[in-house]
C-alpha cells in the first residue's frame, strides 16, 4: 500500500512538472468537396472512407461540402489551413490550382487532393487517384451482354480525372464483349446539372441504349430518366442502388478508407506529401457491389467476375 501510494505521488509530481508525456491529440482532418455528402457519388465516396477510418483511430473530422464554385472551396482549403487543421483534403480535380497556391503558404500541413497524378513537386501535397476505367471496364462487360438491342450509353460530366477514365474503361469492356455494341458517350460539360444528365439519358435511350451508365453527382438526373424507362443502369464512386433499386445491377464503390489509411500512416511518420495514392481492384480501393434484387443472369455476373480476376491478375489492362 505504502509503494502504491509512493508510485501515485511520483507520477503525479513528474506531471505538474511535465517530465510525463503528454496523451496525443487526435490529427484534425478537413475534407473541401463539391457536392453533397450524401449524393451517392463522388463526395459521399470520400465521406465513407473518412467515417470508416474513423472507428480505427481517433480523429477530429470537419467537413465542407457542396462547394461547387472553385473560389468558395479555395477560401474554405485556406481557412481550415488557418485553423491548423493537420491534414487538408480538396477533393475534386477543379481544385488543383487554387490548391498548388495556398499549399505553399502552409508549409506545416499537409494536403491531399483528387483526383489526379499530380502532387507539383511540393513536399507537402500529395495526389490521389482512383484506377476507375477497372471498374468501368468490367461494368461495360456486362452492360453489353445485357444489353438486347445492340446499345450502351454514358452520361459522363467533363472529360477529366476518374470520370474520364471511367468512361474509357468502360466503352474498353463493352467493346471487349461485344466488338459491333454501339457505345455511345456524352459528355454534358457538368458535373452537376442534373437537368441536362437527364437528358442526355433521354437522348441515348431514344438512340438505341438499353443499358445505361454514368459518373459523377449529376447521374441522379441520368439514373431518373433511365428508371423512368426501365433501362437498366450500372453506378460508379458509391453504391447506388437505393436510387433506383428495380434498375441498378451493381456499382463499383471507392473504398478511399485504403489511400486515407496510408497518408495518415506517412503523416504518423513525419512525411506530409510528396506521393501519390491510387485505389484499385488489386488493393481492394475498387469494390464491386451487386444490388441483390436485381435477376442479374448468371452468365452475365460471371462474365463480370472473371474480367476482376483478368484485372487483379494482370492480363487485362482496360484502357492501354
Amino acid at each position: 500500500m505504502k509503494k502504491h501510494l509512493i508510485c501515485v505521488a511520483v507520477a503525479l509530481s513528474l506531471l505538474i512538472i511535465g517530465t510525463l508525456p503528454a496523451a496525443a491529440e487526435p490529427l484534425k482532418v478537413a475534407i473541401v468537396a463539391p457536392s453533397a455528402s450524401n449524393d451517392l457519388a463522388f463526395t459521399q465516396s470520400i465521406v465513407d472512407g473518412i467515417n470508416a477510418v474513423k472507428k480505427e483511430r481517433e480523429l477530429e473530422v470537419a467537413i465542407t461540402d457542396g462547394t461547387f464554385v472553385v473560389e468558395d472551396a479555395a477560401a474554405a482549403i485556406r481557412d481550415y489551413a488557418q485553423k491548423g487543421y493537420d491534414l487538408v483534403i480538396a477533393h475534386g480535380s477543379q481544385y488543383g490550382g487554387s490548391l498548388k497556391e495556398i499549399a505553399k503558404d502552409f508549409p506545416k500541413t499537409a494536403f491531399a487532393w483528387g483526383t489526379s497524378a499530380d502532387n507539383f513537386g511540393l513536399p507537402n501535397v500529395s495526389s490521389y487517384e482512383a484506377a476507375s476505367d477497372e471498374g468501368g471496364y468490367v461494368m461495360g462487360m456486362m452492360a453489353a451482354a445485357l444489353s438486347k438491342k445492340g446499345g450502351v450509353g454514358v452520361v459522363g460530366p467533363i472529360e477529366v480525372g476518374d470520370a474520364k477514365l471511367y468512361v474509357d474503361g468502360f466503352v474498353a469492356g463493352a467493346k471487349a464483349q461485344k466488338a459491333d455494341i454501339r457505345a455511345n458517350v456524352n459528355y454534358i460539360g457538368s458535373f452537376s446539372d442534373v437537368a441536362l444528365a437527364a437528358e442526355a439519358g433521354r437522348a441515348l435511350m431514344t438512340a438505341g441504349a438499353d443499358v445505361l451508365t454514368g459518373t459523377a453527382q449529376m447521374v441522379v438526373g441520368a439514373i431518373g430518366a433511365a428508371r423512368s424507362k426501365r433501362v437498366a443502369w450500372f453506378g460508379t464512386q458509391a453504391n447506388q442502388t437505393e436510387l433506383a433499386p428495380e434498375i441498378v445491377v451493381a456499382s463499383q464503390v471507392y473504398k478511399w478508407e485504403v489511400i486515407l489509411r496510408q497518408i495518415l500512416a506517412d503523416m504518423d511518420q513525419g512525411v506530409l506529401g510528396g506521393k501519390m495514392y491510387a485505389i484499385t481492384l488489386a488493393n481492394k480501393g475498387l469494390v464491386i457491389e451487386f444490388n441483390d434484387t436485381f435477376k442479374l443472369p448468371e452468365e452475365v455476373k460471371a462474365i463480370g467476375m472473371k474480367a476482376v480476376e483478368d484485372i487483379v491478375a494482370g492480363k487485362v489492362h482496360p484502357t492501354k
